[in-house]
């Protein structure tokens, strides 16, 4: 009906317009209209523990369903986002930050409302730092087309806006101005493009050792297809950066690994490195994807195509951005070559305990490199549980998560939260440090509260051990939890001490035969403990010195 067409329902059908079924949020007076016709809509309403986790849960969701949103109040909630927000913007990640805000008609003059910073405009001056487009919808005859626009730049750019509703305006009936007008694609020159696949297939065809670099934007972009097709049709091997990991499934054939500089195995890092050609598909090379800038990576061997860019060795070809060009690389001839190897992960290793060894980073990962099954994704936090896991055989595309770019601790736990809303056949797994786990871990009351069965494991060394081979002192050290009643505390799910590698092995068996239930799995660690990746990448950061 006309007459039920208010801003918040518009913005209700522009986000399920667009895939959004889940809203993580906190409420807060001036956004209680907004939440209040969300929650009487189509749209599940979830409330989190903290705004934070909120953000990070949206981030999480739009990784995995292209969109993500998150819903709070001015000032005291909406600033607490600025934080995941950012995180989101770094990380091509297109969340839509939807702000309550005081009337329209509490503004007008210079009232000292609660909330308020400095003036009305700072929150918005602020998340202008941190989103691609942004607006407020104060104005009926122009609130969709407001939306529409803002809409339009996350899913071209790939990263988030903020929209801010005054509650005065909430209620209020927008024009409706019928079905969306799709906006052409950018223009691409034809001559510039034929003349980049051209310079791009000549490098390749010349080459006897290309590889394939495989980053995040081709997630992002849904373009995972496409490298499929190309690694098919060219016979070219391929690894994947930390940001990028699990972008396709990684037993196909032709994976040689992640690459991460120093960070690599060897087996990765010879491949990449060895190269005559390097063919960089949205690989961001940020300081960890590139094992803290230890990669060696000529740029005279380098074709480097982005999402807005591409450059071929030093040549800059404007105008062209990643999905243009490897839709052209597809139709390109290419030289045969050899039938691709097995993925160095095809058959991962079965894992024996050694029922009194204590537990390690290595031996863990180990076994869950033999125990995990392909409705497993994986989360993995910053730190060794992110540098651990890099070498972890995901089974299907995208199911390894991690903010392996702007790397906030606490990311995780909240992430598998939306993760298990958005695709129900998946059981999260988390890999969080204990540090990590006590700033957002109580997310998991929200799990429990929405029946959702994640199972964290909390890699206790007692502190920041990925800070301790690089300076040491206190500031490292954290107050320890008994991490295995959080379940008690939250009365809700089934928790695990472990010590040894037996009870670890006993603990993740009972965890994912356990549907049911959420699990914590706590695993106490030698305090200077730390991965295979974490130690080579140590070791060369000490030679440089």
């Amino acid at each position: 009906m006309a007459d039920s067409f208010t801003i918040a329902r518009m913005l209700v059908d522009e986000l399920r317009a667009r895939g959004v079924d889940h809203v993580f949020g906190i409420p807060g007076d001036y956004a209680l209209g907004l939440f209040k016709v969300m929650e009487d809509s189509e749209l599940a309403l979830i409330n989190t523990c903290d705004e934070q986790g909120a953000g990070f849960a949206a981030d999480a969701y739009a990784r995995i369903r292209g969109l993500g949103a998150v819903a709070v109040t001015y000032g005291v909630g909406a600033l607490k986002l600025v934080n995941s927000t950012a995180q989101a913007y770094a990380e091509r990640s297109p969340v839509v930050v939807v702000s309550g805000a005081p009337g329209v008609a509490e503004t007008t003059g210079d009232a000292l409302l609660h909330h308020r910073v400095r003036d009305f405009g700072t929150q918005m001056r602020v998340f202008r730092e941190v989103t691609v487009a942004q607006c407020v919808l104060d104005d009926p005859e122009t609130a969709q087309r407001e939306l529409r626009r803002v809409l339009a730049a996350a899913a071209r750019h790939k990263r988030p806006v903020y929209v801010e509703v005054p509650r005065d305006c909430a209620l209020t009936t927008a024009v409706d101005e019928g079905a969306e007008s799709i906006a052409a694609p950018p223009t691409v020159d034809a001559a510039t493009l034929a003349e980049a696949v051209q310079e791009a297939v000549g490098m390749l065809n010349r080459a006897q050792r290309p590889i394939i670099l495989a980053g995040v934007e081709l997630h992002r972009f849904g373009l995972q297809d496409k490298l499929i097709s190309l690694v098919g049709k060219s016979g070219i091997r391929f690894a994947t950066t930390i940001m990028g990991k699990s972008v396709v499934n990684e037993e196909l054939p032709g994976f040689v690994g992640v690459y991460a500089g120093s960070l690599s195995n060897e087996m990765a890092r010879s491949a990449v490195e060895s190269a005559d050609c390097i063919l960089n598909l949205g690989a961001m090379l940020t300081d960890l994807d590139t094992g803290i800038f230890t990669a060696n990576l000529d740029p005279a061997r380098v074709i480097a195509a982005g999402a807005e860019s591409l450059g071929i060795r030093r040549h800059v070809y404007p105008g062209i951005g990643l999905a243009t060009f490897i839709e052209a690389l597809c139709k390109a001839e290419l030289v045969d070559r050899d039938p691709l190897p097995p993925s160095c992960h095809a058959a991962p290793d079965q894992f024996e305990p050694v029922s009194d060894d204590p537990i390690t980073i290595a031996r863990l990962f180990e076994c869950l490199d033999a125990e995990l099954t392909e409705d497993v994704a994986v989360i993995a936090d910053p730190g060794d549980a992110l540098f651990g896991a890099i070498d972890l055989t995901i089974h299907s595309r995208s199911e390894f998560m991690a903010c392996a770019y702007y790397a906030s601790l606490g990311f995780a736990v909240p992430a598998s939260i939306a993760l298990q809303f958005a695709e129900p056949g998946w059981r999260p797994l988390v890999l969080v440090g204990d540090g990590a786990f006590q700033m957002t871990g109580l997310e998991l009351t929200t799990a429990a509260r929405y029946g959702l069965t994640p199972i964290v494991v909390v890699l206790d060394n007692d502190g920041y051990g990925t800070e301790r081979p690089m300076v040491d002192g206190k500031f490292n050290d954290v107050h320890g939890w008994a991490v295995s009643q959080v379940p008690d505390l939250i009365r809700s799910g089934q928790g695990y001490e472990v010590r040894t590698e037996q009870q670890f092995v006993a603990a993740l068996g009972a965890a994912l035969a356990d549907t049911s239930r959420l699990a914590v799995i706590h695993v106490r660690l030698a305090q200077h403990d730390i991965s295979p990746a974490l130690e080579r990448l140590t070791r060369e950061l000490k030679q440089r010195v």
